[in-house]
């Protein structure tokens, strides 16, 4: 298996309890598995772990695809913890014109569910369009040591100037 050279940080330091990076790599479709297995490590390291930590590695999953596939064969990812809320960012240098679909295409069309399937799987999607590229970015809300049934805590929501998918509803 070959890893990308990009270092990225998966130490369990209690000083990544409040804030801060936990990873941040560049990949390509050679490294996309790679990257998938650091993800899951991280994202179990910063506590978010059985159905919802799954869930949260799909959709990024699915965010780095889609970079691979729509936004010039390669991209990178930063994770980050904000509190007790769990950030990952994929960038990549597509050039997308007009809207992104994130919502559920006809039974019959190939492809297309990508975005639509992150924003189900996550608590929150934004998608920004820079310079150099598109940034998609979900969240997901990690429990507190201290909350006696484990329940997430809900994350306070920004409105943002980019494109913002609102959060699911139950």
């Amino acid at each position: 298996m070959s890893e990308d050279p990009v270092a990225s940080d998966l130490s369990p330091d209690p000083a990544h309890a409040a804030g801060g990076a936990l990873m941040s790599q560049d990949f390509s479709a050679a490294t996309v598995t790679a990257l998938r297995h650091r993800l899951a490590a991280a994202v179990t390291g910063a506590g978010l772990a059985g159905d919802a930590g799954y869930d949260f590695i799909l959709a990024v999953h699915e965010l780095v695809t889609n970079a691979v596939r729509h936004g010039g064969g390669h991209g990178h990812l930063d994770l980050r913890r904000q509190d007790d809320v769990l950030i990952c960012e994929v960038s990549d240098e597509g050039a997308a014109q007009g809207t992104l679909p994130v919502r559920l295409p006809a039974v019959d069309v190939a492809g297309g569910r990508g975005l639509w399937l992150a924003h189900q799987l996550a608590e929150g999607l934004i998608l920004a369009r820079g310079l150099n590229g598109l940034t998609a970015t979900v969240t997901a809300c990690l429990s507190p040591a201290g909350t006696p049934d484990g329940a997430p805590i809900a994350a306070p929501r920004q409105d943002e100037s980019s494109e913002t998918v609102e959060d699911n509803q139950p």
